[in-house]
């Protein structure tokens, strides 16, 4: 049972008169802040609040301090794991109108944006600079989000994850206070890494307000190719060759067979229905020219062929947003359905071994459940479709992501490899992580002694 308390007249009063019309309970709002992508169902603030500087940030959560009022950080609300829902109640505070690009270092390659700021935002920014922020999850997800769950995505394979390109960040803690985790310098040796600790904090920790983040050149060539192969297991070894080879594409992802069937029936391409890999190389023409070829011949030895290739940006585009929006095309194949999504990674030399044990398990139960990888770092990703009014299917399709987890466990992998633990995986992590959750809680009681950040979340909230 939850200690905090219900945000009462008080608390709810001196929010409007600090924001005015910035703060609402409206039902049809509460609703939607506690409802993200997720089969979790959905779980309404009492209210939400649009703060427009890190110092109203500050203030809305002294406010909610002195009542024991839950908070619970809002992006764009593309989170999987129930990580938005208000599951004490409590302030939803969304970061939406905090939305500007404070500083642009293109001599430093880097920048610091608000939380609200979001990816295509960012990029569509930096176009004529030369410069990119490559983390690409798929959804067009807000910076500060990105960076309260740790994202990564399709492009992680060559540049990394969040975790490797924040810099630092702008946080206001529990009581209050805002804190700078950070200078611009590209690396340091002073004190405790907090920037990290707020990394995929999920908002349990902090609000984060503004990030710096690490830029990268654009690159002067891209080539996009999509490689059907005979069967899962040869997609999966050439995947393995590649990166033990040290071969640098930028993404590769795999997409089994149903997948693809979904993708080409939403985005109207008519691909080879086969296990299936989809390639970008960036570099210089004579790079991206070299490294095609010498993928060409990996996958070939593995059954792998032919390549089409898309160099023109218009149907390279058009063939990563297909890929981008195989969760929503997903829901065609079953109508009627929900999607539960969920994740695993494991070291990539159990992969072939994990993809393959899952497919077998997809069969026997009986679901439709397609399969999508960032198969480059040994992450991959179920969308299982279920009918939310059966239960029976619901309890195969519980059944199939325990089993999936405790899958990737047992091959030293982890329950999620960039959903985050949210409240959906709070017990696996628990597995996973034995001796490490308790510290992870005892930090969180040291920052956050009511347990008022998003509580319910990755570790107990419980003061």
């Amino acid at each position: 049972m939850s200690v905090l308390s219900d945000p009462g007249t008080e608390c709810l009063a001196e929010l409007a008169a600090l924001l005015g019309g910035r703060m609402t309970q409206n039902a049809a709002i509460r609703e939607r802040h506690g409802t993200d992508e997720s089969f979790h169902p959905t779980a309404a603030p009492d209210a939400v609040v649009f703060p427009r500087t890190t110092e109203e940030v500050a203030e809305i959560v002294r406010i909610c301090a002195r009542h024991g009022t839950p908070v619970i950080p809002y992006g764009t609300g593309t989170s999987l794991e129930g990580h938005i829902a208000a599951l004490r109640g409590g302030i939803s505070i969304d970061l939406g109108q905090m939305d500007r690009i404070l500083r642009v270092g293109a001599e430093d390659m880097d920048c610091t944006v608000e939380a609200g700021v979001t990816r295509k935002q960012l990029n569509a920014y930096l176009r004529d600079t030369g410069l990119f922020f490559p983390i690409d999850p798929g959804a067009d997800a807000s910076l500060g989000g990105m960076t309260a769950t740790r994202a990564s995505g399709t492009n992680a394979v060559r540049y990394g994850t969040m975790r490797e390109n924040v810099l630092g960040v702008t946080a206001v803690l529990a009581s209050g206070k805002i804190v700078h985790t950070a200078r611009r310098a590209r690396k340091s040796s002073a004190g405790y890494d907090l920037t990290r600790l707020f990394v995929g904090s999920e908002g349990t920790l902090g609000v984060i307000t503004e990030v710096t983040l690490r830029l990268y050149p654009q690159p002067e060539a891209v080539a996009a190719g999509v490689c059907p192969f005979q069967d899962m297991e040869g997609a999966v070894n050439a995947v393995i060759t590649t990166i033990q080879m040290g071969l640098p594409v930028a993404r590769i992802e795999l997409l089994d067979e149903v997948q693809l069937a979904s993708v080409n029936r939403y985005a109207g391409f008519d691909y080879k229905v086969a296990p299936t890999l989809f390639l970008e190389f960036h570099g210089t023409d004579a790079w991206v020219k070299e490294q095609s070829e010498r993928f060409g011949e990996i996958a070939r030895d593995f059954g792998g062929g032919p390549f089409r290739w898309a160099t023109e940006q218009e149907e390279r585009s058009a063939l990563w947003d297909a890929r981008h929006k195989a969760w929503y095309a997903n829901q065609a194949l079953k109508p009627g359905s929900r999607g539960w999504a969920t994740d695993v990674c494991v070291p990539i030399s159990r992969l072939a071994e994990c993809i393959l044990e899952t497919k077998l398990d997809i069969e026997e139960s009986g679901l439709v459940a397609p399969l999508v990888g960032h198969v480059g770092d040994g992450n991959f990703h179920l969308s299982i479709l279920v009918n939310p009014d059966d239960p029976e299917e619901l309890e195969r399709a519980e059944a199939l992501n325990d089993r999936l987890v405790r899958r990737a466990l047992a091959m030293d992998g982890t329950c999620t490899g960039e959903h985050g633990v949210g409240y959906g995986k709070m017990g696996y992590l628990r597995e996973e992580l034995p001796d490490a959750v308790p510290v992870m809680a005892a930090i969180k009681r040291a920052l956050d002694p009511q347990g008022i950040m998003n509580p319910g979340k990755i570790v107990p909230s419980e003061p």
